[in-house]
């Protein structure tokens, strides 16, 4: 069954994870960049879930409470457990970033989400209207858009433009 799964999946699919993968690995290093480069990937984490929820469970009260509460919970967490990872850069507006593997964990476990939720809905279709599995993969994605805007933040909230300046909120 998997071997039959796994090659009825779109070849863009493959392609998505291969570029995830790519990006998660270059997150891993130390890294300059334009402060405002900082929201691509929580932005882009951010579409895709809410599309992938808007999609297979529509944009009601339960989907967005779920993903909501999932993301508050987690930035709420992040930001109290995070560290700030960005000091300034040569260039003005640039900040230089430590390198970090959730970038990929993160993005993987969405990935692993979307994917994992439209195999079960394409084999079980009623299962989107399953409260309690609609409450898991919202949740769950919110969990993870939590995490990355709750890293945002702390990067954010450590940046004074005019200065260039990192100062610590610990």
């Amino acid at each position: 069954m998997l071997v039959q799964i796994l090659s009825h999946t779109p070849l863009y699919v493959w392609a998505i994870l291969a570029l995830l993968v790519w990006r998660g690995i270059a997150a891993s290093a130390d890294r300059e960049m334009a402060f405002g480069k900082l929201l691509i990937i929580p932005a882009v984490m951010l579409l895709l879930a809410l599309q992938d929820i808007a999609f297979k469970f529509g944009l009601g009260a339960v989907t967005l409470a779920a993903w909501a509460g999932g993301a508050a919970l987690a930035a709420i967490i992040t930001w109290h457990t995070g560290t700030v990872r960005v000091s300034p850069g040569q260039q003005p507006g640039h900040v230089l970033v430590r390198g970090s593997w959730t970038h990929l964990a993160v993005m993987l476990t969405v990935f692993t989400t979307k994917y994992v939720t439209s195999v079960l809905l394409a084999m079980h279709p009623q299962a989107q209207h399953d409260t309690l599995i609609v409450v898991l993969v919202c949740t769950v994605f919110g969990l993870f858009n939590g995490i990355l805007f709750g890293r945002l933040a702390r990067a954010a909230a450590s940046w004074q433009p005019g200065t260039g300046q990192i100062v610590s909120h610990r």
